[in-house]
């Protein structure tokens, strides 16, 4: 007997509807989200800084050496830092941030790696594409590459946007003028394509040493920009200097034969020039040694010049009378010459040397005691005293010649006078005459003054001596006189008061007193 069969799937209708739609609705489910990946499958998120969105949308993809690597999951707007402004304060610019969710097969990406954002079709389709980079270090999940590695391009819409009118006109001059130039010269395109051939094989050297970091050829371009600003106020000179330039090139070339002849002299100049290279670059190493060493004589110069030039604007007068100064100088020197060959100056010259080996032993003797009161120097202090006081119409001398009265005992410019001369005791020696109204005379400084004083003690006065005020002090050698018309100390002033001893020779051989003298 044959048994009841098990009911099948398809049996269902109901439940074969179900499935049906069940898997309908996950196919369009996964379809929907594959721009943004697959659910359930692992990916590896890093952030990216661009400079704009450049018409990127939500689940353009991320390409990798062409290969489709994860696409962009989102993209904000940011901020990022543009500079500083003149004050300091910090500039801003906005900016894009995209999330990308990229395969694990490029886990780990470089910290290097760039980002570029592509046309992916003439309608506007972008795409990021990533340059990997060559750094040990990597992105972790969830890391951003900085805006300074990425790249803006340029829109279609923004190139398309140059192309107005006067770009055309001008592009179509171009092209014209071109096709003009190059029409039915194939044989010297010809001819150049096959020279270009050795130019380009010289060119290499010459490229390479310009490429040479050692060459600086980047500050070429910089002091370049430096001397054009320079040059920029001094524009119009330059403007006739090579008008001028032009007038001087039309002169030269009426004289095709001159012209001719320098322009073939010119290659073997040139070769002379450049063998000389190798041996001006010692000089030129050791010229810029010099220069730098001869920097800060420079920064002195220009801090000295303004003093110099005030010399010099003081000088110039000066510099002008010199010639008088040469002229007199020059009598000096002959006058100079005539005694140097007269035969009585070497023998007045043998005579002094003589002088000296018989003088040597007595100023040896004396120089010792002479030191004890140096009235040597206190000689010459006092004569230079004496001559050198002005008053109107000569000398402190002359005037006491012409002075000196002929009747006062004492008088200064007398020779055999005993005592000081003084006025009487009670006259104003301002007013003070003598019978005959000529005007009398009083002592008010000492003519020389004493080694010792009236016990014997040592009294070398030092340096100058001074004025002071009233008669001679108390025990002075000499006393104010008791006869009324003699006066003889009343406004005498001869020493300093007190005792200055001896100098350091006297102390030394222990002469404090005339007594211990030997």
């Amino acid at each position: 007997m044959r048994g009841r069969s098990a009911p099948t799937l398809v049996a269902s209708p109901v439940l074969v509807g179900a499935i049906t739609v069940l898997v309908a609705m996950i196919s369009v489910f996964l379809a929907y989200n594959a721009n943004s990946g697959l659910p359930f499958v692992p990916t590896y998120d890093v952030k990216a800084e661009i400079p704009g969105g450049s018409n990127l949308v939500e689940g353009n993809e991320v390409r990798l050496g062409g290969f489709r690597v994860g696409v962009v999951e989102r993209i904000l707007p940011g901020v990022a830092e543009r500079g500083r402004s003149a004050k300091g304060a910090a500039e801003q610019r906005a900016i894009a941030v995209i999330d990308m969710k990229l395969d694990k097969s490029v886990e780990q990406l470089p910290v290097d790696t760039r980002i570029q954002i592509r046309p992916r079709s003439a309608l506007g389709l972008k795409y990021i594409s990533l340059s990997y980079g060559a750094s040990d270090k990597t992105f972790q999940a969830g890391d951003t590459i900085p805006l300074e590695q990425s790249m803006k391009p340029i829109e279609i819409d923004e190139f398309f946007n140059i192309q107005n009118d006067e770009f055309r006109t001008n592009i179509r001059t171009v092209f014209e003028g071109y096709g003009t130039a190059l029409s039915g010269r194939g044989n010297d395109i010809n001819e150049v394509i096959r020279d270009l051939k050795p130019l380009l094989t010289h060119l290499e050297p010459v490229f390479r040493n310009l490429s040479d970091p050692d060459t600086e050829l980047s500050n070429f371009f910089r002091q370049a920009g430096r001397t054009s600003a320079q040059i920029a106020p001094v524009a119009d000179t330059y403007a006739s200097l090579f008008k001028n330039m032009g007038i001087t090139f039309e002169a030269l070339s009426r004289n095709e034969d001159s012209l001719r002849g320098t322009i073939e002299r010119l290659r073997p100049t040139l070769d002379a020039g450049v063998d000389s290279f190798p041996v001006q670059r010692p000089f030129l190493r050791d010229t810029a040694t010099l220069s730098r060493r001869l920097l800060p004589v420079a920064i002195e110069f220009e801090r000295s010049l303004p003093l110099v030039s005030d010399a010099f604007d003081v000088g110039a007068p000066v510099q002008a009378k010199a010639p008088i100064l040469y002229r007199n100088t020059e009598k000096v020197f002959n006058s100079l010459e005539g005694l140097a060959s007269n035969p009585n100056t070497l023998l007045g010259l043998s005579q002094l040397r003589r002088t000296l080996e018989v003088a040597t032993p007595l100023v040896q003797y004396v120089a010792p005691y002479q030191t004890v009161c140096n009235y040597w120097n206190y000689y010459w202090n006092g004569l230079g005293e004496h001559v050198s006081e002005i008053v109107s119409g000569g000398t402190g001398q002359r005037s006491l010649m012409k002075s000196g009265n002929n009747t006062q005992d004492n008088r200064v410019n007398t020779t055999d006078g005993d005592r000081p001369v003084d006025v009487p005791v009670g006259v104003d020696p301002k007013t003070a005459k003598d019978q005959s109204g000529a005007a009398l005379q009083a002592l008010h400084g000492g003519a020389y003054g004493t080694a010792i004083d009236a016990q014997g003690n040592a009294d070398c006065e030092v340096g100058q001596r001074g004025y002071i005020s009233g008669p001679s002090v108390p025990g002075g050698r000499y006393a104010p006189s008791a006869d009324p018309t003699q006066g003889g100390g009343s406004h005498v002033v001869l020493s300093v008061p007190g005792l200055s001893g001896g100098t350091y020779k006297s102390r030394e051989l222990g002469i404090d007193n005339l007594k211990d003298v030997p």
